[in-house]
């Protein structure tokens, strides 16, 4: 499992490769819990595009920085066109809640404008 990061202004793109487990969900929340903490983060992108596998342990990720980002007013969005992982989204209610897109650039555009509101 690699966990890469990127920032586009206050907008922290989490980039999940691999298989996101519960082997590797307590090494992924370390990592993002540990990104999300600077002051530059407001808002998340998790792109999804490079898993090839997600269980519910990734739902609880998702969920658990959607809350804390949520108290500071940001923003939490997916970059996703993997379509089992999609299903998974689709099934735990996560599209109802955070937008799906499917690619990161179509988020941060998106995520930008709402930003500059």
């Amino acid at each position: 499992m690699q966990v890469k990061f990127s920032n586009k202004g206050n907008i922290l793109i989490v980039r999940l490769i691999g298989e996101l487990d519960h082997h590797a969900s307590d090494y992924v929340r370390r990592k993002i819990d540990g990104e999300m903490i600077k002051p530059t983060t407001k808002n998340i992108i998790f792109d999804l595009s490079n898993l090839s596998f997600m269980d519910s342990s990734g739902i609880g990720i998702i969920m658990g920085r959607y809350r804390a980002i949520s108290r500071i007013n940001g923003q939490i969005a997916v970059a996703c066109s993997n379509a089992q992982i999609l299903k998974l989204l689709e099934m735990s209610g996560i599209s109802k809640v955070i937008q799906i897109f499917s690619d990161a650039d179509k988020a941060v555009k998106s995520m930008l404008g709402v930003t500059k509101k």
